[in-house]
């Protein structure tokens, strides 16, 4: 923690606002993550519904995130964290009205604006009031507030679902994202950020196109596209598995269990990676995020559910901090907002397609084989990393290896 000490006081300040709102973001967002299905599915969906509706969130993602990036560049990171939070507060009330599946639908997809506008925002400004040379470690702390959120928002969620019903939960969920409001409020943002105009040949500006085409960002836009179907499918399918197989398991501690190896993850890899590159540690999270769901296909019992939770945590806990710390690194100030909007979507696109897709597939494949054939998602993204992360694939193996050095790299 010493990097935040030398940091200026007002730098401080915002960071731990930022950390605060985010904190509450996620426990509002994540305290319907273990009920919401069942829900749907007490509305009377099918797992075809289900699988839709829940789909929603990731089509309001894959929407709204490319208009939110710019949005962060073109105005304020402020603005856009006012967006995610005000969705996220009001999304509880739609579900509080309604068991209608078309309006559902709608609904989920405006719960998706949250979190498109949220991370971008949060991403891009972080980045913003990091030192260059100390990145990762600032970015591996910062996100911390999501397997802290994760942790507090599930076990809390199913707490009131199982105690006192829907209306409660949805209700606690909307204060928490009022509360993130009010403390957006004190932030101190540094506003529009323009390209810089004393050099010689000053970085053109992209267009959104040109920026997911560059060999700086069309890698990791694919390879968290792929991750986004393997995380859709456990965050919609695993409480409806769990309750298939008549384990007696809270739903809400398979995500408890992955928030806590998160949490662990991310303390340890953001500063290891300003030192040894970032390379190495992405393909570490690969590899488990291809274990955890092969392991949850075999899963009989509370500890091998348990197990699953915990590796899917941990490898998600190293590969979003890497990711977005990956980004900054190859991506000039002004541009921020749109990168990290682009190169998330593609795991919002994940996410979209694994609601209907895997959906239907359910019908035909049960729940394991669901997971069976997100494990060989993840091992494909692991295969298209280690091979052309880089200019050519003797520098992608190198750079995934950890033995050469990332060349999108912008001078720090």
């Amino acid at each position: 923690m010493n990097v935040f000490k030398a940091l200026p006081p007002a730098q401080q300040r915002n960071l731990a606002f930022l950390f605060a709102a985010g904190l509450l973001f996620w426990s509002s967002l994540t305290a319907l993550l273990p009920t919401l299905s069942l829900y749907v599915k007490d509305a009377g969906a099918t797992d075809f519904q289900v699988g839709v509706v829940m789909g929603g969130f990731a089509v309001g993602l894959v929407l709204f995130r490319p208009w939110l990036g710019k949005l962060a560049d073109r105005r304020d990171r402020k603005i856009v964290l006012y967006i995610g939070l005000g969705a996220v507060a009001i999304a509880p009330f739609g579900y509080l009205t309604t068991q209608s599946i078309p309006l559902l639908f709608l609904i989920r997809a405006f719960h998706g604006l949250s979190i498109a506008a949220f991370t971008t925002g949060f991403s891009a400004l972080v980045a913003d009031l990091s030192p260059p040379e100390a990145r990762g470690e600032v970015i591996g702390y910062m996100t911390l507030v999501n397997p802290i959120g994760v942790a507090i928002g599930p076990a809390l969620g199913g707490f009131l679902q199982e105690s006192m019903g829907y209306s409660p939960l949805f209700l606690v969920s909307a204060g928490l994202g009022i509360l993130g409001i009010l403390v957006i409020s004190q932030l101190q943002t540094p506003g529009l950020i323009q390209p810089a105009t004393d050099a010689t040949q000053p970085p053109p500006k992209l267009g959104l196109g040109q920026l997911l085409l560059s060999p700086r960002f069309r890698i990791p836009a694919i390879v968290l596209a792929l991750i986004g179907i393997t995380f859709g499918t456990s965050t919609i399918f695993v409480p409806l598995f769990i309750k298939e197989t008549g384990v007696p398991l809270n739903p809400g501690l398979f995500y408890t269990a992955s928030a806590l190896a998160s949490f662990t993850a991310r303390i340890v890899v953001g500063r290891a990676s300003d030192r040894f590159g970032r390379g190495r540690f992405i393909t570490g999270s690969l590899v488990l995020y291809t274990i955890a769901p092969l392991l949850l296909s075999l899963a009989h019992s509370i500890p091998a559910f348990l197990l699953a939770g915990f590796l899917e945590g941990a490898a998600g806990g190293i590969l979003f901090p890497m990711m977005i710390s990956l980004t900054a690194d190859r991506s000039h100030a002004f541009e921020r907002g749109r990168t990290f909007g682009l190169v998330l979507a593609g795991f919002d696109l994940g996410m979209a397609l694994a609601g209907p897709v895997f959906g239907s597939l359910a019908l035909q494949l049960g729940y394991r084989g669901l997971f069976e054939v997100t494990s060989l998602l993840t091992f494909a993204s692991l295969l298209i990393f280690v091979g052309l992360s880089s200019k050519n694939f003797t520098y992608s193996l190198k750079f995934a290896l950890g033995s050469g050095q990332d060349l999108y790299a912008l001078p720090k």
